[in-house]
């Protein structure tokens, strides 16, 4: 029986058992196609490194003795439509049953579902052997009346699968850490030499030129610095677990104009396209924390662990359970489109600025970048949340959709009401500065709330909980924001509102 098994862009798991023999009757099918490059705007790097990436998985695959079908962007045959692709490979190659792993994106899944039942063979669906929960496991944790926190599942998995712990108890008794890592970065210690490579894609970027794809931001046309294979991707990770993470607890959440990358893995895009799954992530990291537990501490080690069995699993879990109905939730009912400056980092404000130019040349911002100011400030702004999502799903190297719109979606513009976030994450100023250098040369006074050279966070930050008080002044984690407002002189009050209303009308000059 021939059989036709499809991997997906997003599929490139080297240690999946699919692989673990070779059967001269199974082929496996990869395609480039503009379905997926064009459904959403993309960064150019973006594009790149998942082509590159597949193109590496299926020499592997060759070189371990599989068949392969792999359908480059610009082949004849490639009718760039995956179902079509699928029809038109079971009809030439003689296919008799076909498999797929399960898509971690609900507009794949139900793609091949219905492609499934339009098939005249057998359709198999399996694992995809990545995450630590399967997809029903993770979402039947929100099933419950109540969701539940974060914090809870995060417990959940770490008692299940012995992490950080000791007997029935937490690691040093404590589960969580992050008050303790939340300091603003002063300059030292020293922050490593970010880890890069040098893949040449000179011929996936010529096809790309060749077949229009139109992208976002900029790229090396001839070299491309993520890892695109497993190699690569643990090479990466060793750097990590030996240069940053003995100080990545500390300082996850600082900002520098200075330092693209800080103390942070990058690792998520060797993860969200398998390359790496989490459980050799967590063991690596786990491994160098008890060979040198002088040099890293329980709160580093514990803040990533956090970040990759606890918030990625967790966000995974609430994007089964809630597609596709998340996708349209708006609870705030915001409808403001996303300012032009996002497409390029032409603001005056010196934080958006300087995240957003990062964004454009790495197709990288670390998660407080992305939480804190980009996120932030489009919330304060009432951008419809639509906006946001294409913007956050086109524009980084990670951003595939589970772990995107749960993300931007939930956590950032708190538009599923507090399902992901039990409140809406937004600052003032006052944060961006303490954590950042950011305000230090910006033209707008981060001190200020009122008159023209105030930073608009400020107002817009006061406006907000006006504008959404019936939703929000219940809330306990807030209720403080209501009672600082109310003691402020009504004069004070009219000058701060006067000022937010001119940032919104003026929002694409500010």
């Amino acid at each position: 029986m021939n059989v036709l098994r499809l991997i997906l862009g997003d599929q490139l798991n080297y240690s999946h058992s699919w692989y673990t023999s070779c059967y001269s009757n199974v082929i496996y099918l990869m395609m480039e196609i503009r379905q997926e490059t064009d459904y959403v705007l993309h960064h150019r790097q973006k594009v790149q490194a998942f082509f590159a990436a597949m193109r590496q998985f299926a020499k592997w695959l060759r070189k371990n003795g599989h068949r392969v079908k792999y359908l480059s962007l610009n082949d004849a045959e490639n009718s760039q439509s995956l179902s079509a692709n699928v029809k038109a490979c079971i009809a030439d190659l003689n296919i008799e049953r076909f498999e797929y792993q399960y898509p971690d994106e609900y507009r794949l899944d139900r793609m091949l579902r219905n492609l499934s039942t339009d098939l005249s063979v057998p359709v198999k669906a399996v694992d995809t052997e990545h995450f630590l929960y399967t997809r029903g496991q993770s979402a039947g944790f929100f099933t419950q009346k109540k969701a539940p926190r974060l914090e809870y599942f995060y417990r959940t998995i770490r008692r299940e699968f012995g992490i950080l712990m000791e007997g029935n108890k937490p690691a040093g008794g404590k589960w969580n850490y992050d008050t303790e890592n939340r300091l603003p970065y002063k300059g030292t210690p020293v922050v490593p030499v970010p880890l890069v490579f040098r893949n040449n894609i000179e011929k996936i970027d010529s096809a790309l030129d060749s077949g229009g794809v139109n992208t976002m931001g900029t790229a090396d046309s001839r070299i491309l610095f993520w890892p695109v294979n497993r190699e690569q991707s643990l090479k990466l990770l060793g750097h990590f677990t030996q240069q940053c993470l003995p100080w990545f607890g500390t300082y996850e959440d600082a900002m520098s104009s200075q330092y693209w990358s800080m103390f942070h893995s990058r690792l998520s895009f060797a993860l969200n396209t398998k390359m790496l799954n989490p459980g050799e992530v967590v063991s690596a990291a786990l491994e160098t924390w008890q060979d040198d537990k002088s040099r890293i501490s329980l709160p580093q080690i514990e803040g990533f662990i956090r970040q990759i069995i606890g918030w990625r699993e967790y966000m995974r879990g609430l994007y089964w359970a809630y597609m596709p109905g998340y996708a349209a939730m708006n609870y705030f009912a915001h409808t403001r489109a996303l300012p032009h400056w996002y497409w390029t980092g032409e603001t005056k404000m010196n934080c958006l600025a300087a995240c957003i130019r990062q964004s454009l040349e790495k197709a990288y911002a670390h998660h407080i970048q992305r939480l804190m100011v980009l996120g932030n400030f489009a919330l304060l702004a009432g951008v419809h949340p639509d906006h946001v999502d294409t913007w956050y799903l086109g524009i980084y190297i990670d951003a595939v959709q589970w772990a995107e719109i749960t993300n931007t979606r939930g956590m950032s513009q708190f538009a599923d009401g507090g399902i992901a976030a039990s409140k809406p994450y937004v600052s003032s100023a006052r944060y961006i500065n303490r954590m950042s250098d950011y305000c230090k040369t910006c033209i707008y006074n981060q001190g200020e709330n009122t008159g023209a050279c105030a930073c608009p966070f400020n107002s817009m930050y006061w406006d907000f909980f006006l504008r959404h008080r019936e939703l929000l002044s219940a809330n306990p984690r807030i209720m403080l924001m209501y009672s600082m407002w109310d003691r402020f002189k009504k004069a004070k009050q009219y000058a701060i509102l006067d000022r937010a209303a001119y940032c919104l009308e003026h929002v694409n000059e500010l």
